[in-house]
């Protein structure tokens, strides 16, 4: 799931000037601001892993931006920004072939690992296999599975031969999604299986920073990387401070000891106004909070159920209310910003009658207590999400009180993060009934391991469970061109299926409110997958 993309426009808005003096120093610098030393306030989980073959969370996502460096990484609006390779292959260039079965790519020269070894062509080669060994537990193979073979004429030179056209290709090569930055062959290769390889929680470095502690449940610990291809990064030092509760981190912005909290909570957005010292940026981001329901399971099996629950449930109250209204109601689940973006989709209303009737029409009667029932068995299913944002946990309060309204009862079974997305957690071994969570979208609007009948763990991100031909053929359709025009009619074919069928109810696009310390220069934030893009460019 995450990449050539339409054009976003920046929207970093100020909420309102510092009405307080600042304490500054001579140099202008705020007195609390530590010279070459960001300090990031994460609110709530940690990475599970930093090898991203096998990451489920966003804090895996947010670090490697700073260890790794990808083949290429996105830019502000979802742009290709060459990296370790030196530029995008095209069919105008002559990278992809006229029949779209090679891919050539060429790696920059004089790059190096972090303990010194080469960085080049045979760590992709050796990634691509890491992906595809069946012992590896990898968490997506899509895409690395559309690759026949690769050739490597030279250390700076792969060629990479499709089975078929993928229209998704370049994403892998990116960060976002399947998206994996090459691995340390030399470390790595002679192992027979990288699951519990100790590179995992201690990872050396391709990226602008280099990993010198993680304290668990703590904090992570990051250096400037000498031997970063693009020159010394412009901070000496970065810690990544986990805090398990968004209340504490606002207190830690407001004593000065976090200066960069990202993705402000919903509830905090007014008190931004009274901060002194950070400047607040606003930003469109592609993350998409949704009810995912695990079709497998026979009370959810019924679309029209899905459809019924949706319907029975206020969205609109809960995006004004507990979301406070800051984000953008969501109709599909492409990035409405995006080249792809389906139309004459609009976001769930609630009907309460139109609910009753569709269980009605179901076989779900009203039994004893006002909640319905089927050959003895009660309308009853479970939803989960993850501890850290009390808003999440509101919103459950607020379905479980709709639903009841339409005789269905809702539980409430919550997970810490790290639990959640794991490979061997409830949602991706199918050990759950709903989720309410954020699905992290790339700049390519490939979602076949999200909705392919192939994809149901473990063989993909489909934990819907939905196996449905036609969200199959089209999501599979939309990959093997290269054509935007005809990709963005099999998107929209999948969009009305999906429509149809309700195996999730979007409920927002998530609009980012993030709080920096007005000494941090460089400071860019993106729509796609992370604002630590150009981490190496800053300074403080």
């Amino acid at each position: 799931m995450y990449k050539p993309l339409a054009v976003l426009a920046a929207c970093a808005v100020m909420l309102g000037a510092c009405t307080k003096v600042d304490q500054t120093q001579s140099g202008g610098r705020h007195a609390w601001t530590r010279p070459g030393h960001l300090v990031i306030g994460a609110a709530g989980e940690e990475p599970d892993t930093l090898n991203k073959l096998f990451a489920n969370t966003d804090a895996a996502d947010q670090i490697a931006q700073f260890i790794s460096e990808p083949l290429f990484r996105y830019g502000p609006s979802g742009e290709y920004l060459p990296a370790a390779a030196t530029e995008e292959p095209t069919l105008q260039n002559g990278g992809i072939s006229k029949d779209q079965h090679t891919v050539t790519l060429h790696i920059r020269k004089g790059m190096k690992w972090s303990d010194g070894a080469p960085y080049d062509g045979r760590d992709l080669v050796f990634t691509w296999k890491a992906v595809m060994n069946p012992r590896n537990n990898t968490r997506l193979t899509t895409g690395w599975d559309d690759i026949a073979s690769m050739d490597l004429p030279d250390p700076y030179t792969v060629i990479v031969h499709l089975k078929k056209p993928y229209g998704g290709i370049m994403g892998i090569f990116a960060c976002g999604g399947a998206g994996y930055p090459p691995l340390p062959a030399h470390l790595l290769e002679k192992l027979p299986d990288l699951n519990h390889a100790p590179y995992n929680s201690k990872p050396i470095s391709s990226g602008p920073f280099v990993l010198t502690a993680w304290n668990h449940g703590s904090s992570l610990e990051l250096a400037a990387n000498p031997l970063y291809w693009r020159g010394k990064p412009g901070l000496d030092r970065v810690t990544y401070r986990i805090i398990p509760s968004a209340d504490t981190l606002f207190t830690l912005l407001q004593t000065h000891d976090v200066d960069l909290f990202d993705s402000v909570t919903e509830g905090q957005i007014d008190r931004l106004k009274s901060l002194n010292g950070f400047s607040v940026t606003k930003r469109l981001i592609a993350n998409l909070r949704r009810l995912q329901f695990n079709t497998a399971k026979p009370q959810l099996s019924d679309p029209r159920v899905r459809r019924a629950i949706g319907e029975a449930i206020d969205w609109d109250r809960i995006n004004d209310t507990i979301y406070h209204g800051y984000n953008q109601r969501a109709a599909t689940d492409i990035f409405p910003l995006s080249w792809a973006a389906p139309t004459g989709i609009t976001p769930m209303k609630r009907d309460l009658a139109d609910a009753q009737r569709l269980l009605d029409a179901a076989g779900w009667t009203r039994a004893a207590g006002g909640v319905r029932a089927k050959d003895g068995v009660p309308l009853s299913f479970s939803v989960s999400t993850t501890v850290s944002k009390p808003a999440n946990i509101q919103a459950e309060l607020q379905m479980m009180q709709d639903l009841r309204a339409a005789g269905v009862q809702l539980e409430v079974k919550n997970y810490q993060t790290s639990l959640l997305f794991a490979q061997t957690g409830p949602i991706y071994t199918g050990k759950y009934d709903s989720e309410f969570t954020i699905e992290t979208q790339g700049p390519d609007p490939d979602n076949e391991g999200l909705w392919s009948g192939k994809m149901i763990p473990p063989h993909g991100a489909n934990a819907s469970w939905l196996n449905d031909p036609v969200l199959t053929q089209a999501s599979h359709d939309a990959n093997l061109t290269m054509d935007r025009a005809k990709r963005k009619v099999l998107y929209q074919r999948q969009a009305d299926r999906i429509h149809e069928l309700t195996p999730a109810v979007f409920l927002y696009w998530q609009n980012s409110f993030t709080a920096v310390n007005t000494d941090l220069k460089n400071w860019k934030p993106a729509s796609y997958i992370s604002d630590y893009w150009n981490c190496w460019e800053w300074t403080i």
